[in-house]
This record gives structure tokens, sequence and C-alpha cells, in this order.
């Protein structure tokens, strides 16, 4: 069995090696990756393509790890410290960013009221863009428990989306998490999470985290929070090991390096960093506009992980 820090460094990693692996298909057809990729573990998946260099992560993976930096350089949840970080990098014209996010931290209102004050305008703000880069706080917030981990989890997705939908989702999934790297089943947990988030939005993700759910029942489209995040538990639900279930994250089409991104720091919770095939961690990398030009690779997630660890 794996332990707490392979399951951390799973699903910090294995968060970056979904996206990277998903960005060439984005808002492709259905079955597009088993097509080009029929057989599991032949190799070549991370292909590249549509302005992404093989094994490049996107947006998803380069939030994240601003927000793992945050919460290691200051010491816990510094919002406006997070905020900044968010708002320089989108200053620096990133290859991909959701148009949601950059409206807010292009605004140039203050970090507490950005992203209010544009869903009071647009109300428009349930992407999955919150989701998508929680994979580490996911891990820092989980020794503190369910009440805590989902309150941060809330607290991280308002900095962008004034939508109380995209904060409940990310809260579910920092929940889901905690669970997986404590060794038990977080699809098994669904039901307690699910008591746990608000009033107004748990019947929504009752019905989409439902165990008969599945991705042909979205009524919207998987950029949106719910059912991104319903896809992601799917995935995991119907497979036994990590790669299977990313594969059925990007075969999925749409949104793909983002619900491969969720699918793979849920998945790489539950099965450890052993199991995210090495052939996908050699070729990840994570450029970080508007820092230096740095450019993290797996061994420098894999020690931002630790750290998120304690």
């Amino acid at each position: 069995m794996p332990t707490r820090t392979e399951r951390a460094l799973g699903a910090v990693i294995g968060s970056a090696v979904g996206d990277a692996l998903g960005a060439p298909f984005e808002f492709g057809p259905e079955g597009a990756f088993s097509a080009r990729f029929p057989a599991p573990g032949a190799g070549g998946e991370m292909c590249g393509g549509g302005g992404w260099d093989p094994g490049e992560a996107t947006d998803d993976t380069q939030m994240a790890v601003l927000v793992a930096e945050s919460l290691l350089e200051r010491d816990g949840l510094d919002l406006p410290d997070v905020f900044r970080r968010f708002r320089r990098w989108a200053a620096a014209d990133p290859k991909d960013i959701g148009l949601q996010t950059e409206a807010v931290l292009t605004s140039g209102d203050p970090w507490h009221l950005a992203a209010a004050l544009h869903f009071r305008t647009s109300q428009r703000a349930a992407g999955n863009g919150a989701l998508m880069r929680a994979a580490p706080s996911a891990v820092y917030f989980a020794p503190l428990g369910r009440a805590t981990t989902m309150d941060a989890a809330r607290r991280l997705s308002a900095l962008t989306h004034g939508d109380r939908a995209a904060w409940e989702g990310t809260a579910v999934l920092h929940e889901l998490i905690r669970v997986a790297l404590t060794g038990d089943d977080p699809v098994t947990a669904v039901p307690d999470t699910l008591h746990a988030v608000h009033p107004d939005h748990r019947e929504r993700y009752t019905t989409v985290l439902a165990p008969d759910w599945h991705p042909d029942l979205a009524t919207e489209f998987n950029g949106a929070v719910w059912p991104c995040l319903a896809s992601a538990v799917w995935a995991v639900r119907t497979t036994t090991g990590y790669e299977d279930a990313v594969r059925a994250a990007v075969d999925l089409g749409g949104d793909t390096d983002t619900v491969a991104a969720v699918t793979g720091g849920l998945a790489g919770a539950v099965y450890g960093i052993d199991a995210v095939p090495t052939r996908w961690r050699d070729a990840l990398h994570v450029p970080l506009p508007g820092f230096g030009q740095r450019v993290l690779r797996t061994a420098d997630l894999a020690a931002l992980a630790r750290g998120l660890c304690g």
C-alpha cells in the first residue's frame, strides 16, 4: 500500500500529468485519445499538439504551483498573496487562461472583491477553473480534517469564482483527496461528503455524484464545475488504476486537460506516485510565466508535494 507521502506525490504530480496528457485533445471529440493510442502502456501518449509541446502542462498546473508555493512560503493560507501571484501570472500573457479567470485577475479590483464583482455583473462563474488547481491545497490542508480542508477550498475558489457552485465543487474534491490520502476509498466517502456541501448546492452535487451517474447524463459542458468533478469521480469509480482512470477522462473529450487534471489528482491520491507512469512523468514540464522564465519538472513538483505534506 502506498504511504501517505507517496499518495501526496501522486495527487500533485498525477494532477499535472493528467493536465499535460489531456491538453492536446482539448475540445476534441469523445474517444480521440484511445483512437490514437489504443493500447495502454504502448508509449508516445505525451504527444503534444494544439499549441502544446509534448509533456507541457497548462494553466491548470501553473495556477496549482502558485497556490502551493504561496502556502509554503507564507506558512499557510494568505489569500492576498495567492491573488497577487495569480495576477502577476495573468499579466505575463500565459499561453492559456480561462476567460472568466482572466476577467477577474485583470479587472484591477481588490483581491477580496474582484470575483464577487465580476459575478454580480456577469452571473457566469461556475467554471472548473478553481477545481483544476486544487490538488496541492488539498494535500496541504488534509491533516486538519474535513471542515478545515473544505473551508480552505471555498476560500481559495472565491478568489477567482464568485459562484458558490465552484466553491462547493472544489470543497468536495479537497475532501475526497483528504480521504484518499488516508488510504480509504474516496468514492465510498461521497455520501458523507455531500452532507457537508452547502444546502443550496447539495441536490445538484448529489445528482452528479450518484453511483449510477455517467458523463453521458451531463446537462452542461464539462468545463462547468459539477460535470467536471463528476466526470473525474466517475473515471476513478469505473477503473482500477491511475493510467486507466486518466485515459477514461481524456476520452470524454471537451475540456480534456482539466477533467484529466482533476481525475489525475484524485487517482494519484488513491494509487500513489508509483502508479503514475514514468514515461509520462519524465516528459512533464510546467512553464511559469511571470516568474523569471522558470520551468518546473517532476522533481520540482515532488519537492513541493513533500513540503505540502509537512
